[in-house]
């Protein structure tokens, strides 16, 4: 089953609750969780490795924070093009505009209820594993 995301996400009852949101919408493809930035970038710059067809980034990573994730993956030849939606707790607009600005290309908040999340999950599994057309490198999700 090919990697269809990549979950970058330190606070483990987040994870949980993302995990478990995917999974109750029906997302059938593999999902993989870093749990820093500096583990997020090594595996997306192993050339040995597919790329997913969306990052799901948080801003307050340890090691590497997601702002920075979010840059080096915009400067580096091999991930300039892949989707990241960043989804976060915070409800900054500074925090909205950075990210935009650093070419996310999209920022959602991430809801604390589950069915509210699920709804989310649904939404963006929709959207980037079925409807956007990725590069066939990016994970081969279809």
């Amino acid at each position: 089953m090919p990697t269809a995301m990549l979950l970058v996400e330190d606070n483990l009852s987040d994870e949980k609750l993302a995990l478990l949101a995917f999974a109750a919408c029906g997302v059938a493809h593999q999902m993989v969780v870093r749990r820093d930035g500096a583990a997020a970038l090594q595996s997306l710059f192993d050339v040995g490795q597919p790329l997913p067809a969306v990052v799901l980034l948080d801003l307050k990573l340890p090691k590497v924070d997601g702002l920075e994730v979010l840059r080096q993956l915009r400067q580096a030849e091999r991930t300039h093009l892949l989707p990241v939606v960043v989804l976060t707790a915070s409800t900054l607009d500074a925090d909205v505009q950075r990210c935009l600005a650093l070419g996310a290309n999209a920022y959602v908040r991430k809801p604390v209820d589950f069915t509210e999340f699920a709804r989310v999950a649904k939404t963006l599994a929709h959207f980037w594993l079925e409807v956007n057309q990725s590069l066939p490198d990016a994970g081969g999700a279809r």
